[in-house]
């Protein structure tokens, strides 16, 4: 009963979406809130109120007064009464209003009296998602402090495979519970153990010399910091880094692909999951020389040999743990990290694209999509620490889902 005591307003607006508002009242009533829904009165065409009166065993507010009694629906008190105003479907008609102060039904005249905290969770068609009126009020939203809980990728009610689709109600759960209780959210992982590998390995040449990548390991520690901030033993194999140790984060270290490879998968013997964000060398030289290379008139010809591909091993022995990937892309991003998904036998995998401006190697931001088998979110740039929250809200998800399988 992780919301008990609190107040939650549901919006629910004129979206095919709708019924998943029926979900998610009851998701929410089973989590312990006291839920009152106002509904647009377009929204009534595609849920009635009846239904969602029932499942939050509270009246529901539609228009500003009723029009058989005269009893007044007071914004203002709705507002002052609530923790939370979630509107989950939002429309583009009701973002955009939102987003310029237009007022012209009970719940956005609740969302200007509101003395809480916002949150929405966009539903529309793929090509309204896009337009670019529609991310300019998102983006005005999220300046004014509303948390916009992102839309997946998948099949629309048009027909259309796209973005835009309402997230499903267990996400947006998950999301109202790290907002409510974050106390909560801290212990959401306790008794748990994860295995992460950060930074970029380094393969010898000779005593002086050796092969590598720009990976600063910015972003697997952010995730080990925010696993181990939400009571998991966590435990961390970094490449060489000048980071410090993030608080409660066990830490070993492996210089090449090998010792990334035999550190992790002793790790993962006693583990819940895994996160696989180093960018470990895919190739190795064949001889490493004992003494420093001299070099001479003549090229040189290096000759290389694979490394393991640590996420792919430990996807053949995963059973029911959690493995998550992380792919860096410099063409045929989505197709790619797709591909890897299933090969690799991952639960998600976290795709970032050099073509992004502020993602990447060295930034403190970056911009991620991540996909599962059935969904893609794509996250707007974000600080690292930030993406790695939403990354363990993800992580969070997966782990509850297998354990209530149990």
């Amino acid at each position: 009963m992780s919301l008990t005591g609190k107040h939650i307003i549901l919006g629910v607006t004129g979206s095919i979406a709708a019924y998943k508002a029926a979900v998610l009242c009851r998701l929410l009533k089973t989590a312990g809130a006291e839920v009152k829904v106002v509904m647009t009165p377009a929204a009534k065409a595609f849920i009635t109120p009846l239904t969602m009166a029932t499942l939050s065993k509270n009246p529901i507010a539609v228009e500003f007064y009723n029009p058989e009694n005269g009893d007044w629906h007071s914004h203002i008190s709705l507002g002052e009464w609530a923790d939370l105003l979630l509107i989950a479907p939002a429309t583009a008609n009701t973002l955009a209003k939102m987003a310029t102060g237009v007022a012209d039904n009970l719940l956005l005249t609740t969302y200007l009296s509101a003395r809480c905290g916002v949150a929405v969770a966009p539903a529309m068609d793929c090509d309204m998602f896009a337009h670019i009126a529609t991310q300019h009020n998102i983006d005005t939203l999220r300046s004014h402090g509303v948390t916009v809980i992102e839309s997946p990728e998948g099949e629309l009610a048009s027909g259309l495979h796209g973005k835009g689709r309402m997230a499903e109600p267990e996400d947006i759960l998950a999301r109202v519970e790290a907002l409510l209780c974050p106390d909560e959210k801290k212990k959401s992982l306790h008794g748990k153990c994860f295995v992460v590998t950060a930074g970029a390995t380094r393969e010898a040449l000779d005593p002086v010399r050796f092969l590598t990548n720009r990976s600063t390991g910015k972003m697997g520690y952010a995730v080990a910091a925010a696993l181990a901030a939400r009571g998991a033993r966590t435990i961390l194999i970094s490449g060489t880094t000048s980071l410090p140790a993030p608080q409660g984060v066990e830490m070993r270290h492996a210089e090449s692909a090998e010792d990334m490879y035999i550190a992790a998968k002793e790790a993962f013997a006693d583990a819940d999951g895994a996160v696989m964000c180093a960018a470990v060398a895919d190739y190795t030289p064949v001889e490493v020389s004992a003494t420093k290379i001299k070099k001479s008139d003549d090229d040189m010809v290096l000759h290389l040999k694979r490394t393991h591909d640590i996420a792919a091993e430990l996807g053949k022995i995963k059973g029911s743990r959690l493995l998550v990937g992380f792919a860096l892309e410099t063409d045929n991003e989505a197709e790619n990290a797709a591909k890897k998904l299933r090969k690799k036998n991952l639960d998600f995998i976290v795709l970032n694209s050099l073509r992004d401006e502020g993602a990447g190697f060295a930034h403190d931001t970056n911009k991620v999509s991540i996909i599962d088998s059935a969904t893609r979110e794509d996250l707007p740039l974000m600080s690292k620490r930030e993406t790695a929250e939403v990354i363990v809200d993800k992580i969070d998800f997966f782990i509850k889902r297998t354990d209530s399988e149990k």
